[in-house]
């Protein structure tokens, strides 16, 4: 029998409502200068803070998964349900810009000027969930020439040096993606089998355009050169040493290695033992969507109530925020990997014990 005693609890305790309806203060009104919409501004920012406590709970857990060598494989469904969980917040994130936009320019006017210095650059909790995921130092936008922990104070810049020098939720995953075993398997070998297929299937095309009665010389010439070759942007996966420099001047971060894997997971998705992989990078792809998402939509809300105006925390405002939005992407080269894809018609024959192991096999004998 278990020793726990139960108890009954109010909501309002439970929840300490006491504590959290006591929090929205108004400076307009203390100032003796009500402003009707500071209630909703307070209240829009302290529920993103509530949200943004709730991600990095999930993204910390998540990352916990690939922490150790070896992957609990039904540990990737549970982190596929958890950033779907992380998606959908991100929504929610995005819809509250609605509320906020009920707000005219001139009803923020009548406070924004009690709000100095504050400033949203100041969420700490923002700043952990996108080093959490990935987003460090080397890959951001400088903030007045500053460190985007240079808001906070010595404890909060602690635990930001911490997640900086710790593995972010993409580095578990190239990890994870660089231990993929399925890329050779006996005398089947991806990165050749591919090379052949891409190819073969280039040449089919540039036959098939070359040799059409429907184009003009020059439509031919200019579909010719859009396709391409094996030397445009196949060439990270022909050659590694190409892979490896387009990584040193921080045009990709993922490794070669991490790459192919990620590339060999797209491709045979549709073989079980893929679809739950397929599915964690999709989830992720997702994620990075809806944060960029709410990253315009905040930039363009910001540009609404204040035009070209400075930030209350000394930034660029709008333009530093389209900025962002433009260049924070964490997992875009996982989106770089739709370039490579070649059509099911094209892929390379799995051989049949190869297929066994990338399947879900039942027999007689193993009931």
């Amino acid at each position: 029998m278990s020793d726990i005693k139960y108890s009954s609890i109010h909501y309002n305790s439970y929840l300490q409502l006491d504590k959290i309806l006591q929090t929205q203060n108004l400076r307009s009104e203390q100032l003796g200068v009500p402003a009707h919409d500071e209630m909703l501004f307070i209240i829009i920012h302290q529920v993103y803070e509530l949200w943004f406590k709730q991600i990095n709970f999930e993204l910390k857990s998540v990352a916990t998964f690939f922490n150790d060598q070896s992957v609990n494989e039904k540990n990737i469904g549970i982190a596929v349900d958890r950033l779907s969980r992380v998606i959908e917040i991100m929504k929610i994130l995005i819809q509250q810009i609605q509320v906020i936009e009920t707000m005219t320019p001139l009803d923020f006017l009548d406070f924004r000027n009690y709000l100095f210095p504050a400033s949203g650059f100041q969420s700490f909790q923002f700043r952990e969930m996108e080093v959490l995921l990935g987003l460090k130092e080397k890959w951001r936008t400088t903030y007045n020439g500053k460190p985007y922990h240079c808001v906070f104070s010595q404890d909060k810049t602690d635990i930001l040096q911490h997640l900086e020098n710790s593995k972010s939720l993409f580095d578990l995953i190239e990890d994870w993606l660089e231990r993929t075993p399925f890329l050779e398997f006996g005398e089947f070998k991806f990165v050749d089998a591919y090379r052949q297929s891409v190819h073969q299937m280039i040449e089919n095309e540039k036959s098939a355009i070359i040799n059409t009665d429907i184009l003009s010389d020059e439509a031919k010439e200019m579909r010719l050169k859009m396709l391409g070759d094996t030397n445009t942007y196949f060439s990270v996966v022909m050659d590694e040493a190409e892979h490896e420099k387009k990584r040193e001047s921080g045009q990709l971060r993922l490794s070669y290695k991490a790459t192919i894997a990620a590339l060999f997971i797209n491709l045979y998705k549709d073989e079980p033992i893929l679809h739950m992989p397929f599915m964690l990078l999709s989830k992720l792809v997702e994620l990075d969507d809806f944060i960029t998402t709410w990253r315009y939509r905040h930039a363009q809300m910001v540009m609404r109530m204040l035009g070209n105006k400075i930030g209350t925390g000394g930034s660029s405002g709008h333009e530093y925020l389209s900025m962002t939005a433009a260049k924070h992407h964490i997992f875009a080269d996982f989106h770089n990997v739709s370039t490579l894809l070649i059509p099911r018609s094209e892929l390379p024959a799995l051989p049949e014990s190869f297929k066994k192991n990338l399947g879900f096999y039942f027999s007689a004998l193993s009931m």
